[in-house]
């Protein structure tokens, strides 16, 4: 399966904007093994931040996970003060404790202005963006979190079997193991 739509100006991205190797994450935040996947994710990285572009899009399970909806919903309102990837984290690195108490405390600890944070999660064009992220990720084949992406391809693999293969390639060899 390949991923549709392509990666563009409208999805949360890190690293090298003009990476040849563009990761795609489908996520959901309260999802556990999203969790366990974060920090090998942050590994990635943190090692190889400079040869990869980095693309979270949501794809939370609301029926089995109860506050994953919520949580994307801060990270996006987060993103519109400008600290998605902040709250992102502090989101995965919190997920045990995820409530909408939370939510709010992390908006908070990063110095959001809160009342436009609380405004801005109720904005139904933050809904129609997780909304939109969700149905890419049905239309690619995304049956369950997390799923991701290689240069638009779907990767039978999890994040640790990302990191070996990002790890035992370099950029040129994976462009080419990719084809």
């Amino acid at each position: 399966m390949s991923l549709k739509p392509s990666v563009s100006n409208a999805d949360h991205t890190q690293g090298n904007l003009d990476a040849g190797l563009v990761i795609v994450e489908y996520g959901d935040y309260q999802c556990p093994y999203c969790g366990e996947a974060y920090p090998v994710l942050k590994e990635l990285m943190k090692e190889f931040g400079d040869q990869i572009r980095f693309v979270f899009r949501n794809f939370p399970l609301s029926e089995m996970h109860q506050y994953a909806k919520p949580a994307a919903l801060a990270a996006e309102a987060a993103g519109l003060q400008g600290k998605f990837w902040k709250m992102h984290d502090a989101i995965y690195e919190n997920q045990q404790f995820l409530n909408e108490n939370l939510l709010l405390k992390l908006a908070e600890k990063l110095d959001l202005n809160i009342s436009q944070f609380k405004a801005d999660i109720q904005k139904q064009a933050l809904t129609e963006k997780i909304d939109t992220d969700f149905e890419s990720g049905v239309i690619s084949g995304v049956n369950g979190t997390p799923s991701f992406f290689i240069n638009g391809n779907k990767f039978n693999g999890g994040a640790e079997d990302l990191f070996q293969l990002v790890r035992e390639n370099t950029i040129n060899s994976t462009k080419s193991f990719l084809k």
